[in-house]
């Protein structure tokens, strides 16, 4: 195996105490499973998981509002407190998205630990790579509660980071859903780029994350947007990340790479619509830490996010993002042992099965991620194979957020080698 020096993971079982309604989509077993099957091919060996810091009210208010915070600590005490209604309708605190569960604020600020934890990592130079597949909140704003996000942990790590010897830091978001919280965060923030990956705004929630939205006033440019349509295969998905991210980064320079890795950009996800293979999201990680060893000196902070294929897409997407992390690479043909498949069905038998379809026995979907390098000509051919329509809205998206964000960077939005 690789130098384990590369690389820390985070982890603790008390992230899976951040469990909303049994028929919730987001269910923590996702991560149990990650990392049972991380373990049973060998990925951990010798790695000893760095436990979440245990952060304060103080870290939580570099992001969130006092009251706020106080809302959630209230509610996930008690869920029948007179204010209920009225912490639902101010804070999005018991809607159906966001359920009050108990224990609410302590198991939310447990995944903020946990992407704290993995800055520090990394900031103290004990490792150049952390991950800490509980985080990925990418959702959660100011004093509000969205998208099953209570507090924004990747926002949280970015203000520590930038309080601890970092002013240019690159967000890079490839869940399905428009990295909202983040970018609203750091809109006016020039030492923070985001770059946000997703299904196209008007076909999926929240509806922001046009390409026409590129930062505040005191940082335009600093918000990449680009909105990908449903049904996007793997080879068009890395056609459009290759034609406007690498050149993004090197432009920016930046000291370190977060990333958030929600894993619902899959085709058998059930809340979201874009055809992703498991072997398509191993290529976007691994472009991911290809672009921190090449403008960020190695150094790459990775979360997880969205992903609600619980046995069947999310363990084995995050063990590949492990498996990065750590320099342990795991081939996507690799066989999965039968005795991690016998328990992923006997978890599958016991929860809601909306959202718990069958294990997938290898750590691959045999999906293609060869993909043709955008090259600026809008006449050229599709590959074989590749559906025309498909083809040319992909190169819409890439032109349409070309042209809001490279000039910003003082970058050509027509020349391909930019």
């Amino acid at each position: 195996m690789p130098d384990t020096t590369a690389g820390a993971v985070i982890w603790s079982e008390g992230f899976e105490a951040y469990r909303w309604a049994s028929e919730h989509p987001m269910n923590p077993v996702r991560l149990a499973l990650t990392m049972s099957l991380a373990t049973s091919l060998g990925v951990l060996d010798g790695i000893d998981p760095i436990p979440p810091l245990d952060i304060d009210d103080d870290q939580l208010r570099v992001v969130h509002t006092r009251n706020y915070i106080q809302a959630v600590r209230e509610m996930g005490a008690d869920a029948g407190s007179p204010d209920a209604a009225l912490y639902e309708q101010i804070y999005g605190l018991g809607d159906m998205d966001n359920p009050v569960f108990p224990g609410m604020h302590e198991a939310a600020r447990m995944l903020v630990g946990g992407s704290v934890a993995a800055a520090r990592a990394i900031a103290d130079g004990s490792v150049r790579r952390a991950v800490n597949i509980g985080g990925g909140m990418h959702h959660a704003m100011a004093a509000r509660a969205a998208g099953f996000c209570v507090y924004n942990d990747c926002a949280i790590a970015i203000d520590w980071l930038l309080h601890h010897g970092f002013d240019r830091i690159a967000y890079i978001d490839v869940d399905a859903h428009h990295g909202d919280g983040v970018e609203r965060a750091f809109a006016d923030d020039p030492r923070v780029l985001t770059v946000s990956l997703h299904q196209h705004p008007a076909t999926l929630w929240p509806g922001t994350g046009w390409p026409t939205e590129i930062g505040g006033p005191g940082a335009l440019g600093s918000a990449v947007n680009v909105a990908l349509m449903p049904g996007i295969v793997d080879s068009l998905w890395l056609r459009a990340f290759h034609a406007v991210v690498p050149s993004l980064i090197g432009a920016f320079k930046p000291q370190i790479i977060v990333s958030q890795c929600g894993a619902d950009s899959h085709d058998a996800d059930p809340l979201t619509d874009l055809g992703l293979t498991v072997d398509g999201q191993r290529a976007a990680i691994l472009a991911m830490r290809d672009l921190a060893d090449r403008y960020a000196d190695g150094r790459w902070l990775a979360v997880g996010g969205g992903g609600y294929g619980i046995i069947n897409v999310v363990p084995r997407t995050w063990t590949h993002l492990i498996a990065a992390a750590l320099g342990r690479d795991v081939d996507p043909a690799t066989r999965i042992s039968d005795d991690w498949m016998s328990g992923a069905r006997e978890v599958k038998a016991a929860i809601d099965q909306t959202y718990a379809a069958e294990p997938v026995g290898e750590m691959g979907d045999g999906g293609d991620v060869g993909y043709t390098p955008w090259d600026g000509d809008s006449g050229v051919d599709p590959p074989p194979g590749i559906d025309e329509r498909a083809f040319r809205q992909t190169d819409r998206t890439i032109l349409a957020t070309r042209r809001a964000v490279y000039p910003l960077h003082g970058l050509d939005p027509e020349d391909p080698r930019d």
